[in-house]
């Protein structure tokens, strides 16, 4: 375990385990010759947990990526969303878009997007969370699918960041607050 990290929250088979479940749930509503699938990954934190995703997947799919941002230099939301890189399709209208994100705290970011890729024209727009913090939310927003509820606290690892570092660790961990304390 990393020095920093106070103590491991989801395993690497828990992970795995949390992965394929999402996996099979997303399988099973996409199967079927009317359906174009596209996850959309949302840059940094969400590549692993994509990259995983996608192995799993039996239904073909398309990948693409946005860069979006609610977050400061700290540790907290700050609730205007910043696209950063945009989808930008021909063909939205026949795409059926999965967002693919690693963590839901207030719901701000993954509500504004379901409407943005919805206004901008896509067939259909879902969600998929790696983990979810209900405690959190800001807005009401429950995504379409999700690995598993967290409590409270920062994590890092499988992706997740903070100041750019600790996403390379193969499990979730809780981040000692005496890394971020201001």
């Amino acid at each position: 375990m990393h020095k920093d990290v106070e103590r491991i929250l989801v395993g690497e088979e828990e992970l795995d385990s949390i992965v394929t479940r999402l996996a099979a749930e997303i399988d099973r509503d996409y199967a079927g010759e009317d359906k174009r699938l596209v996850l959309v990954c949302i840059l940094k934190g969400s590549i692993v947990f994509m990259g995983d995703l996608m192995k799993k997947l039996t239904v073909p799919c398309e990948i693409d990526c946005m860069k979006v941002s609610s977050y400061g230099a700290g540790t907290t939301s700050t609730g205007s969303i910043n696209i950063h890189l945009d989808l930008v399709r021909q063909d939205l209208d026949s795409c059926d878009i999965v967002i693919v994100e690693d963590i839901i705290d207030s719901g701000n970011t993954l509500s504004y997007l379901v409407d943005y890729l919805r206004l901008k024209g896509a067939k259909s727009v879902r969600t998929c969370t790696l983990l979810d913090k209900p405690s959190r939310r800001k807005v009401e927003f429950v995504p379409d699918y999700r690995g598993k509820e967290i409590p409270d606290e920062f994590v890092v690892g499988y992706g997740l960041d903070y100041a750019e570092k600790y996403r390379d660790l193969p499990y979730v961990g809780v981040l000692s607050p005496s890394v971020y304390a201001e």
